[in-house]
């Protein structure tokens, strides 16, 4: 039984995120019209995106597109770095205070390390929304607006899928330790999967370790029929690891790019639950420039969700487009 997670709903939720797109498209179009409404051009915005992003991650990629793409029709100056380690992230929040950007944009993956920068900036009266991860620490932090999927219930989504493909020993394979949204995803699933689902935690920088892990994981427990993974690369890796043990064990995973499109249609994974990073970087952009020309604050006080969505066989290729350019 699908309930309020079925795929048809999960549709409908995406619309929802997409409409909010086009509503604040509307509104925040950077052509010289909205300049007059907004009382003229002004001064450049400069806006600076600070991640726990691993290098070489097709999601951030996707995400600074979505970014960019905002930037580019604000006429704002768009800045990213990004760092895992939650006390560098910090730092590089730091860097963005002492250069007085306009606005700042975060991920929250490790709350706790960027509490104390976090209210330098609002001391600095630099406004912050946050992306991706931390959606309930996001307010408490001063965060204007979290742009993102509630986690526990992509979780549940994912859960509910595992079941649907027939699994009931599941591996769900966590690439950070310590990151809350990651471990989020875990816990919603275990909720609405009725089999038992194990975390492995692997090393996400290293992905010949991920393989091993996964891997050694398999021949060690040949009951391991289901696998769910929280990001597009390592659920590829996944494939690799159940073609080399000879496993029946099928896969489910979170984000999408375009290599995972070509395995959705090969059958080789089962679901993926998107979140839309595109959306995420766009939106977050978007906010703070309504913020600074027009007063705006998206999402009332909640967050503004981009997900999740289900994407399987059945529907991959009417997103393969838009993944063979990066943007989905």
């Amino acid at each position: 039984m699908r309930g309020v997670f079925s795929r048809g709903s999960a549709k409908g939720l995406a619309v929802l995120a997409a409409g909010v797109l086009v509503l604040s498209a509307c509104s925040g179009s950077g052509g010289k019209e909205a300049e007059e409404d907004t009382g003229g051009e002004g001064p450049r915005l400069e806006i600076a995106m600070v991640t726990h992003s691993a290098p070489g991650d097709t999601f951030w990629d996707i995400v600074q597109k979505g970014a960019q793409a905002a930037a580019d029709k604000d006429n704002v100056e768009f800045l990213y770095s990004a760092d895992p380690d939650g006390g560098k992230q910090a730092q590089l929040v730091q860097a963005a205070i002492d250069k007085k950007v306009d606005g700042i944009i975060v991920t929250l993956a490790k709350p706790d390390a960027m509490k104390d920068v976090l209210a330098r900036a609002a001391a600095a009266n630099i406004p912050v929304v946050s992306i991706n991860s931390g959606q309930e620490e996001s307010a408490g932090l001063g965060a204007l607006a979290h742009f993102g999927q509630d986690e526990s219930i992509a979780g549940e989504a994912a859960g509910t899928e595992l079941g649907e493909i027939g699994a009931k020993k599941a591996l769900c394979v966590i690439h950070e330790q310590g990151n809350v949204g990651l471990e989020a995803r875990c816990d919603g699933a275990r909720k609405t999967f009725d089999g038992d689902l194990e975390n492995l935690f692997v090393q996400g920088s290293n992905m010949p370790d991920v393989k091993s892990s996964i891997t050694a994981k398999l021949q060690s427990d040949k009951g391991i029929d289901g696998i769910l993974t929280l990001g597009a690369p390592f659920a590829a890796t996944a494939v690799d690891s159940v073609k080399e043990v000879g496993s029946e064990a099928r896969i489910g995973t979170f984000d999408l790019n375009k290599d995972l499109i070509a395995l959705l249609k090969a059958g080789d994974i089962e679901f993926a639950v998107d979140q839309q990073p595109y959306l995420q970087g766009y939106e977050a952009v978007e906010a703070l420039w309504l913020l600074k020309r027009n007063g705006n604050v998206l999402g009332g006080g909640r967050p503004v969700l981009t997900g999740p969505a289900i994407v399987t066989k059945d529907n991959a290729a009417e997103l393969e487009e838009f993944a063979n350019r990066g943007t989905r």
